[in-house]
């Protein structure tokens, strides 16, 4: 019978609370206790674990593809179907001065490789061209903890399959190691590549901290947990810096408790700036993140 990987989510709607830092202290923590981990870092457009961990992206694992429409205009009728088939509102048509329809124009940047344009078109005029859209990077951190890595190509507009292949590649990698624990970094926000990346955990690590935004965004990254039917836990990092009774109200709103309160630490402050928050100590690591 395979080994059970236990996937779970470091998320939290607001940047800057601290996620990947958590991230990456859980990690140490799980093979403190004989663990084997693989970290995810599903922040595609701006992935900074390996930073933190000194670590850096050398020969990509991986390159990721995707299938983009051209049109071949000699067979294309400008029936308009390809138009209403999109989703993203990717292809435009345009209309002449006689309000004419002209020929479908394809916007790469929404372009969610679906496949539904060249599949609906009745006169074949759809076809499709390959190009590269992302890279997986992956390498070991430290013994019995390795670092995934997607990276979106610069100014890529949907990223979320870029986040969808580099998650399949990191349980497939996970697997391989026979790992116990899987952890997805998401990026901030509540935006598609973050609901792309908590699918299918079992449960989610909500990261936040004691301010008005904090709270906030809270609230917005534990209803969409419960909308995707993931059982979430509040971390509050920097507890003892601002308010902590605003992240008690969400809480309460929500039923949850706070699982964890991390105070402000200069140690994990310096760590994580000199990229050196991979090497703190197990005492350290015990210490801080303790009751977990």
């Amino acid at each position: 019978m395979p080994k059970k990987i236990k996937k779970i989510g470091i998320t939290g709607g607001k940047g800057g609370t601290g996620k990947s830092a958590f991230a990456v202290l859980l990690s140490l923590k799980l093979i403190e206790e004989g663990k084997k981990v693989i970290l995810c870092d599903c922040d595609v457009e701006c992935p900074n674990d390996y930073l933190i961990s000194g670590k850096k992206l050398n020969r990509p694992a991986k390159n990721i593809f995707a299938e983009f429409p051209v049109l071949n205009k000699k067979k294309c009728a400008k029936c308009g179907t390809c138009v209403k088939a999109c989703r993203q509102h990717a292809i435009f048509q345009p209309r002449d001065k006689k309000g004419n329809p002209g020929y479908p124009i394809f916007i790469k940047d929404l372009c969610e490789n679906c496949g539904a344009c060249w599949t609906v078109c009745p006169f074949g005029a759809i076809k499709t061209k390959k190009e590269r859209t992302g890279k997986i990077y992956a390498g070991k951190i430290k013994e019995n903890l390795w670092l995934v890595t997607g990276l979106a190509n610069p100014g890529l507009e949907e990223t979320g399959p870029i986040v969808a292949k580099t998650k399949k590649f990191a349980l497939d990698f996970a697997k391989r190691k026979k790992a116990d624990y899987i952890l997805f970094d998401t990026a901030a926000g509540t935006h598609c590549p973050v609901v792309s990346a908590l699918l299918g955990c079992d449960f989610a690590y909500c990261v936040t901290e004691p301010t008005p935004m904090g709270a906030y965004d809270l609230g917005l990254i534990l209803d969409l947990c419960e909308k995707l039917k993931i059982p979430a836990k509040i971390v509050l990092n920097r507890a003892d810096l601002g308010r902590k009774e605003t992240i008690g109200k969400i809480a309460e709103k929500f039923k949850l408790e706070i699982e964890k309160e991390i105070p402000h630490s200069k140690k994990i402050a310096e760590a994580y700036s000199k990229g050196r928050l991979a090497k703190m100590g197990k005492i350290q690591v015990s210490e801080i993140m303790k009751n977990l």
